[in-house]
């Protein structure tokens, strides 16, 4: 069925480059009498308009965001380095960092990037403390003194671990120029998008395109390409066609901004464009909310994790392109190697703890307990191109044992109410991914305004959870914390309010002679400034 999918679109393809065809063959020609020269502009298509990229708040989109404003510091592969911090130390207490600022950078309007401005920026974030709270960072900070012209010092409450890899995210520790605070602070908006990054936002139409242009005085390496332009295309279908009329060059990102993988499997089949795949990055997983009357039970939450098949969804609806998850995060990530009891695909297994919950099979294959019907119901983002096929898949394994689930896809707004509010039986969860793993996203989970912390609020030992996770953070003793990490994990993991089903990946589709595109770590970042068109 999925490969006759396939083949499906193949054809759609197909029949577009032969409709389109003489319009593209004339378009390639005047482009060859044209100069020689190499393409200096990326058209890059995202289902997202950039939105207020404001570095210090959280409606803009990531990628824009990292495009413009940068970091004392950034993660890579090979961990944390310096970035708009030439160095640092640390006091023998842990509690202090002083980092050494570069002399050499400017934002883009002229004014000096210096202690000066990088302690405005940091206590801008302070200022806005409760809407930061999910970062544990914030909650650390004591203040910030300048040393000197160049020298600051960030004072914490407690030696805290995760303090750089923290202040290299995409938000909120972003420097942004001080003539763009409103009545010397951020959090009520900002007058422009001025930052020190190798990118300069241009032109913005809402909801249709945005344009940058390269930074000519960054003070770092300069960019090859000259001019990204951001064109929003909501629609996949869209998207396609303007692909392969030779409208964009690239499609880049997860979920809910690439087409679906049958898509991407038919361009990868076909040739013509180049696909890439990143490692593993972020898990999967369906949250099971503990409050609700249903899913309350432990019994019940154990047997569902036994009546999906994992297998089944990575191999067939994710194409073989993404991994079984059978633990929340993958052991791969810091501090999550734990060992953990593997729950498989077992029906029989399922059927008994079923049974043992009370939940008895009726006549019409459903189950029902004091004259109630097993029936819940699983919302996703209707954004998102794989998750209603998932829960399709899920459904009918649900019906298997004899519970009836729902299926109610909801637009991007209205979905994350849900999560706030805890309206939910089942929604699907996406991990963030190294390097907010583990620490940012359990960090998250004391958040209300997180489906995490909703669904694990029915939970007996919510409240040791989450200062559970509060201390790992502090945690001075790597042999300590490691315990600790294994206790929440292995406390989580035995309370089932997780399904994990797999690790994503990050995808990119781009025309061939487009070089240079990769993965940085954070899967929120698209590393623009390392690409070019080949001469």
């Amino acid at each position: 069925m999925r490969t006759n999918k396939i083949l499906s679109i193949l054809l759609i393809f197909t029949l577009a480059i032969s409709i389109i065809g003489c319009s593209r063959s004339t378009a390639d020609n005047n482009a060859s009498e044209k100069s020689n020269s190499t393409k200096t502009q990326l058209v890059y298509a995202s289902t997202k308009d950039i939105r207020n990229i404001n570095p210090h708040l959280y409606s803009g989109e990531m990628a824009a965001q990292n495009m413009i404003f940068e970091s004392l510091v950034i993660n890579t592969a090979d961990g944390v380095k310096p970035w708009l911090a030439e160095s640092w130390t640390l006091s023998d207490d842990g509690k202090v960092y002083t980092f050494k600022l570069r002399q050499d950078v400017k934002f883009t309007d002229g004014e000096a990037f210096n202690a000066e401005a990088a302690k405005l920026n940091i206590d801008a974030v302070m200022n806005n403390a409760e809407r930061h709270s999910w970062l544990e960072l914030v909650n650390q900070i004591d203040h910030v003194t300048i040393a000197d012209d160049f020298t600051i010092e960030l004072v914490l409450k407690n030696p805290y671990y995760p303090t750089l890899a923290e202040l290299g995210l995409t938000r909120p520790f972003r420097f942004i120029s001080p003539n763009c605070f409103i009545d010397g602070n951020t959090k009520d908006g900002v007058s422009g998008y001025v930052g020190t990054g190798p990118w300069v936002l241009s032109e913005h139409k809402e909801n249709e395109y945005a344009i940058f242009e390269a930074n000519d005085t960054y003070w770092g390496e300069k960019t090859k390409l000259k001019t990204i332009k951001w064109q929003v295309m909501p629609d996949h279908q869209t998207i396609l066609l303007a692909l392969q009329k030779g409208e964009i060059d690239l499609l880049f990102g997860a979920d809910g901004d690439m087409i679906d993988l049958d898509s991407f499997k038919a361009l990868e089949q076909k040739g013509q464009y180049t696909t890439v795949m990143s490692e593993p990055i972020a898990s999967r997983a369906i949250l099971l909310n503990s409050k609700k009357a249903i899913t309350g039970d432990l019994q019940v939450r154990n047997a569902l994790q036994y009546a999906i098949d994992k297998e089944a969804i990575a191999e067939g609806i994710l194409n073989g392109s993404e991994s079984v998850a059978n633990t929340l995060l993958s052991p791969t990530t810091p501090y999550c190697d734990v060992k953990l009891e593997e729950k498989s695909y077992d029906v029989e297994k399922a059927s008994q703890l079923l049974d043992a919950a009370g939940w008895l099979m009726g006549n019409d294959g459903y189950r029902y307990k004091n004259g109630s019907k097993f029936e819940i119901i699983i919302y996703y983002n209707s954004n998102n191109s794989q998750e209603r096929t998932i829960s399709e898949f899920i459904q009918d394994n649900l019906k298997k044992v004899g519970v009836s689930l729902k299926i109610v896809g909801e637009e991007k707004q209205a979905f994350l109410d849900r999560q706030k509010s805890g309206d939910f039986d089942l929604q699907y969860s996406l991990s963030w991914g190294v390097p907010y793993d583990p620490q940012s996203y359990l960090s998250s989970w004391r958040m209300p305004a997180h489906g995490d912390y909703q669904a694990q609020a029915g939970l007996e030992k919510k409240a040791w959870l989450d200062d559970r996770i509060g201390e790992v953070m502090i945690e001075t003793d790597e042999n300590r914390r490691q315990e600790m990490y294994r206790e929440i994990l292995t406390y989580i993991h035995e309370a089932s309010v997780y399904i994990p089903l797999t690790y994503s990946r990050t995808k990119a589709v781009h025309v061939p002679g487009l070089k240079g595109v990769g993965f940085n770590i954070s899967q929120y970042e698209i590393p623009f400034e390392k690409m070019y068109f080949e001469e």
